[in-house]
């Protein structure tokens, strides 16, 4: 694995995000939402089904990998501090410290990095990770890539509308 890019369905057309991706190179595409849907009709091509099939279309190998989502127990802490601050989840600009906390605890605690590299195919070059919030540093998915980027060395770029 060369890079780890990032990437979330908000803001971006099924144009532009499928473009993202294969500008940035992308050949390994793993999902880190528990729920693999969005709201909204123009959000329609991150919901599962229609995201694989484009995703097969353009060559990108697809995996789904729940555990690294963080549980509905990490959510909620995340959840209420957005309702105390007013924010709405698809305007929160960053996490919390205590869904940072929890994720690192919850799930990063227990995260392999190198088994992770192992279960992708072995010629994985540009893995995207991906989850719903537009802003990398409002979503899990930049602090598992900086784990990644930690302990592998790997690149890590965040893809943005």
């Amino acid at each position: 694995m060369n890079r780890i890019v990032t990437i979330g369905a908000i803001g971006f057309t099924a144009a532009t995000f499928f473009k993202a991706l294969q500008d940035a190179g992308v050949d390994t595409f793993v999902d880190v939402r528990r729920r693999r849907a969005v709201r909204g009709r123009d959000y329609a091509f991150a919901n599962s089904r229609r995201l694989q099939d484009r995703l097969a279309e353009l060559g990108i190998r697809y995996r789904h990998i729940i555990d690294l989502a963080p549980p509905k127990t990490v959510r909620e802490t995340q959840a209420a501090a957005d309702k105390a601050a007013g924010v709405a989840k698809r305007k929160r600009a960053e996490l919390g410290p205590d869904f940072v906390a929890a994720y690192h605890r919850e799930v990063l605690a227990g995260f392999d990095a190198r088994l992770f590299l192992a279960e992708l195919p072995p010629d994985a070059s540009i893995v995207a990770l991906m989850c719903v919030e537009r802003e990398p540093a409002a979503c899990h998915r930049s602090l598992l890539a900086a784990r990644l980027h930690d302990d592998l060395g790997v690149e890590v770029v965040h893809l943005t509308p």
